[in-house]
């Protein structure tokens, strides 16, 4: 059995599609909070399991021996050690016969605030003695461009990057990529640095923002703490414009961005450009 942790996520629903294409609906099993959110694919013939990563108890019975599972992220920054490490003990109880997690890029080395729980995880499968997957993702490609429109209202993209480069990918090419993983052979104790083919800076973004709409975008390096108190003014919560600040930094140091093409030889084609990417975006404007 495939099993898919967190599976009615935004990524998730992108992996439980691609897996239907690839194996039976009866060997694919999706585990949620809420089965309702899931009923498409009970209707489809998935399995679908009641789990919460918050409340450890709910996880029993939930793995079985031999299964091949992806563990997704929790969406909760600051609580992912604890959750995570519930599903990990699950599956080490279970024996299962693969542990994929999605990670962040260059995991190991990046000192941004969001990598340090990502590594706990990784640690934590490791000490499980059970074969793992790491799938270290960049930034999502959508980051940007489902947030272009309103960055054509103000004219201006504000970060603090710097010139730093980014090398995001869509949720699909990530998708596309533990699809692969999760119904092909040789991954065990694999880590992989999963980015875009081509990575860009902010200003370049915002370039290629003004090509497109035929209106100007320029992009406006502030300093970190202007910058997290610009995103508070627009409406955000302190903690995650602190987050995106930080973000801004890593990308700076070049925490974000890879040049292995890792993630299209994985799925087997170029990934996503960020051109391909805002001409779908500002065609449904």
């Amino acid at each position: 059995m495939i099993v898919v942790t967190g599976a009615t996520g935004r990524l998730g629903r992108f992996v439980i599609e691609g897996l239907l294409k690839q194996v039976p609906a009866n060997q694919v099993a999706v585990v949620v909070r809420n089965p309702d959110k899931a009923a498409e694919w009970a209707a489809r013939g998935v399995h679908v399991r009641k789990a919460d990563y918050s409340r450890p108890e709910t996880w029993d019975g939930v793995f079985s021996l031999g299964d091949t599972v992806l563990l997704i992220s929790s969406s909760e920054v600051g609580q992912r050690r604890k959750q995570h490490q519930t599903v990990v003990d699950a599956a080490k109880k279970a024996g299962v016969g693969l542990l994929a997690y999605t990670s962040i890029l260059h995991a190991d080395t990046s000192r941004m605030v969001l990598a340090p729980e990502h590594l706990f995880t990784e640690e934590a499968i490791r000490a499980s003695g059970l074969p793992f997957v790491f799938l270290r993702h960049s930034w999502y490609l959508e980051n940007y461009t489902e947030s272009a429109k309103r960055t054509l209202e103000q004219g201006v993209l504000r970060g603090c990057a710097k010139d730093g480069r980014v090398a995001p990918a869509t949720r699909q090419d990530y998708a596309d990529a533990a699809v692969a993983v999760l119904t092909g052979t040789g991954h065990e104790h694999q880590v992989y640095e999963l980015a875009g083919d081509t990575g860009f800076t902010l200003a370049e973004y915002a370039a290629e923002l003004s090509r497109q709409s035929g209106r100007t975008v320029t992009y406006q390096d502030l300093p970190p703490a202007d910058f997290a108190a610009a995103l508070q003014q627009a409406g955000l919560p302190k903690g995650y414009a602190d987050v995106l600040a930080n973000s801004d930094e890593g990308i700076a140091r070049g925490d974000l961005n890879d040049t292995s093409r890792t993630l299209s030889r994985l799925v087997g084609r170029p990934t996503t450009t960020l051109a391909e990417e805002l001409a779908i975006m500002l065609k449904g404007a």
